[in-house]
Parts: C-alpha cells; structure tokens; sequence
C-alpha cells in the first residue's frame, strides 16, 4: 500500500523541470518505503530501470554485484544478459539504454552493491561526470538504507560536491496516513487497539502492510512477533546485519542502553565500557543518519544557543518493543514453548507504553501544533528538554516543549488506563522547577491516550487537552 509522500514525489518530479540529468540522493530506515517511493516516482517517466545491489551474506564479492547488474539490467531494457567485469564496464551499459526519452534509475541499497570494491564510489562519480549526466532527460536515484555509507561516499564526498540535486530523508509515516492501513475497518477499531500496534510497529509502512485489520491487535501481534515464523520475530537480527554488517552487535549494545530513557554520550561510553571520543560519537551518528535514534541538544528557554549536553533517544518503537519484550523471550518462542501473554499483563507494560506514545507523539510534532492550535510558523524550537539540577535551580524533564516567539508550550505525554487529576500537580511542580525568563508566557498542554479523569479538562489549567484519536485523524 502506497500512502502520503506527496511532498517527496513533488520534490523529485520538480527534477524533470531542470532540463538536464539530474542526481538525486534517497536514504532512511529499512522498510521505510524507500523503493516504493522511487517505484511510484518512476511511474512518471517513459522508461523506469531499478537495480538493486545483493544483500550483505559471506563470501560475497564485487563479482557477484556486477553479476546481478548485468542480469537486472537486461530484465527492465532491450539489452541482453552481459555480465561486466568493472563498474566502469556496468555504467557504460547502463549509459547506452538511456537514450533520449523522460528516464529514472534507481541503483538501491547501493552500500550493498558497492562491497568488494573500495572505489565504488570514485567509479560512480567519473560515470556520471563523463556519461550519465549527458543524457538531459534521466534522474539517477541512489539509495539505501545505510544511511552512513551515503553521508560518507556521496553526500560529503568531494568528488560529488555540487553534483547532487535533491537529497531526500524518508521518515515514518505521519499517524493520520498509518491509520489509513485499517483501511475500510479504520472507523470501527478504537484508538487504543490501533495504538497497541502503532507502539510496536511506529510509522514504518512495511510494518503496518503485515497489519490484518480484521483481526484484534492481541491476534496480530501473536502472529506477527510470538511465533517463530513471525515477521517481526525474525526481523531484529536481519534489520542490523542488513544495516551494519559485522559492526552489528555494537550498534545493538547501544540501542539496549537507550531502551531505557533518554541518555548523554558519557552515559553510552560507559555502559560500552569505553571513554569518551570519537568512535561512540560515530556510532551514535550512525544510528542518528539511519534513522533509529535521535539526538536533542536542548535549548534554554529564551536563549538562542543550544546547550552543549546533547541526549540521545531510541526513537524507534519496533527496537524498543523487540529488546524488552521479545528478545527475554526469544528462544522459547523459536522452540515454541512460549505460552503467550496478553499485552497488559507484560513486565512495566505502562512504562514501555508511556516511551511508545512518547516517541508516536515526538514523530509528530506538527500534527500536535496543529491539534493544539499552535502556529508552526512562530516555533523557535520544539522537542524533549531535559533542565539538569545545579545548586542554583532544581532539575526537571519535559516531554515536548514548544517554544513560540512569546510562549512556551509545557506539553506533558501520558499513557494510562485512567489519569487522574494529579497530572495537573506532577505538571505544576514541572514549570515551577523550569528556568525560563518573565518575557514569556507558560502555557501547559496534556497530550493523552487512555482514559482522562472528568475534573481535569473542568480545572482549566491545561490550554489544550489533545488526544491521541485526534492525532490520528488530524489532516496537516
């Protein structure tokens, strides 16, 4: 199912208007939608190539890519099955299929394509300087979904400075389009069945594509992560070897850490064991670029510099959910000797729950300013905001804070089966903590899923009460 992504297609079809070839770069998360992206996007062309570089296994070598180049290539063109000895042999016969007519190439999981040889992207390069980009009518599309290997190789290669035209982030999907996977059920399946799942599997399309609508959310996720053959049982381990290769149990050591919370790079070097330096700042870049973590250098209200603690977060719910409640358990579930449990009575089933919608929440801040009627054209800045305690103040954390011109949005995230009114005292004690200046105005909003307390929106201290049903259905 292809939903939303209109922006996206309106960037790359704005391509064909240069008049001459264009280089587009598309990057993002495994299973994010990637390649069906540029699959739709080719839709708009006369002729549409996609080659695709073979997944990371042992024993692969540059032999192998070039071998399913060449048999790619001749099943989308006229040319017959050629197997290239170099890369500079492969672009030249990609060359001499473009001809004259509107075209896009999509060259997908590029990293992949380019193992064996180190100067793959060196090869690329002169290909597009002294072939490709003759052809006044292709847009060649690389992509991949290590996100690293990108940034590296192309977007801050010298070598291609300037040559670039578009270089597209695909993100989770915004909630208003993931409740469009219910399809025709999407009115009859409550927000909160609907958010079961959304924890689990966030924004990621292919994920949401395994959802049977006509079944509860318990039953969907029975099949899909308790059993062995189950989707996302089985897709933890493909997910880091496909996006890390060897480095892979590294990256997983990390994401294990902030499983738990919001952590500083000293934090994750010494759950690593290591000191404090490069090599955990470029993993944690790694994770960023890929789309699995994310990094908030908190802004003192008022002031127009971040300070210089940067936190990190696991942003991903499918992670999250795999590490606290499948991996515990994973090898009964491969023996199948797990006798399941309904999702309430999981171990801290509200606190994971409470980081789940948390994180649905952060990924969707302009459906929030949308919903709470906050003008996204006056947000100075917006995103989790940790105040560390010093002698001088105390400390406290925001959820989402949403900073205006004149206003500071104090926005407090809660899952519950009820909230009560003590909300209003756990967010009062909040801004009295927070250090921020007299030139703005504090305005407290609560952002829900559950049940809400009947005197809490009768207190009329929160401004806005946004719940998560209408996040879901808000049009941006």
């Amino acid at each position: 199912m292809f939903l939303n992504r209109e922006q996206e297609l309106k960037t790359l079809g704005a391509l064909f208007d240069l008049k001459k070839a264009s280089l587009a770069v598309c990057k993002g998360r495994r299973r994010i939608g990637k390649s069906r992206l540029i699959e739709e996007f080719g839709k708009k062309a006369t002729k549409f190539i996609s080659i695709q570089g073979l997944a990371p296994r042992p024993g692969i070598t540059k032999k192998h890519q070039l071998e399913a180049f060449g048999i790619q290539l001749s099943k989308d063109t006229a040319l017959p099955q050629i197997f290239p000895e170099t890369w500079s042999q492969a672009f030249s016969l990609l060359n001499s299929v473009i001809g004259k007519s509107k075209t896009v190439v999509l060259l997908d999981e590029i990293s992949w394509m380019s193992s064996g040889e180190k100067d793959f992207a060196g090869f690329l390069k002169i290909a597009w300087d002294t072939e490709l980009s003759k052809n006044p009518r292709l847009v060649l599309v690389l992509c991949g979904s290590v996100s690293s290997w990108i940034e590296r190789n192309i977007l801050n290669n010298t070598g291609f400075r300037g040559r670039v035209s578009v270089s597209i982030n695909v993100k989770e999907l915004a909630l208003t389009h993931c409740n469009g996977f219910w399809g025709r059920y999407a009115n009859n399946v409550s927000a909160i069945e609907k958010l079961k799942l959304l924890s689990i599997a966030g924004g990621v399309p292919k994920y949401l594509e395994e959802i049977d609508p006509s079944k509860s959310a318990e039953s969907n996720i029975k099949r899909l992560c308790y059993q062995p053959e189950g989707y996302l049982f089985k897709e933890f381990e493909e997910l880091f070897r496909d996006s890390f290769g060897r480095r892979a149990p590294i990256y997983k050591t990390i994401i294990e850490k902030l499983s738990s919370g919001f952590f500083g790079i000293e934090d994750i070097s010494a759950h690593m064991g290591w000191k404090k330096g490069g090599r955990i700042s470029e993993y944690l870049n790694d994770l960023s670029k890929s789309g699995f973590i994310s990094r908030h250098a908190s802004k003192k209200p008022g002031m127009k510099k971040s300070q210089k603690n940067t936190l990190y977060r696991l942003s991903d719910n499918y992670l999250r959910f795999y590490i606290k409640y499948l991996q515990p358990v994973a090898e009964q579930i491969t023996s199948g000797t797990y006798h399941g449990k309904n999702l309430e009575s999981l171990p801290e089933w509200e606190t994971i729950m409470g980081f789940q919608f948390e994180n649905l929440v952060l990924n969707n801040i302009p459906a929030v300013c949308h919903t709470a009627e906050i003008n996204p054209e006056t947000i100075v800045s917006s995103g989790p905001y940790v105040q560390r305690q010093t002698k001088q103040k105390k400390g406290c954390q925001i959820d989402l804070l949403i900073e205006t011109q004149y206003t500071l949005y104090v926005c407090e995230i809660k899952f519950r089966k009820k909230i009560e009114r003590s909300v209003i005292d756990e967010v009062s004690e909040k801004i009295n903590r927070l250090n921020y200046p007299s030139t703005l105005s504090i305005r407290p909003v609560l952002i829900y899923a559950g049940g809400l307390a009947e005197n809490i929106e009768a207190t009329g201290f929160f401004a806005k009460i946004v719940s998560f049903e209408a996040l879901l259905t808000t049009k941006i």
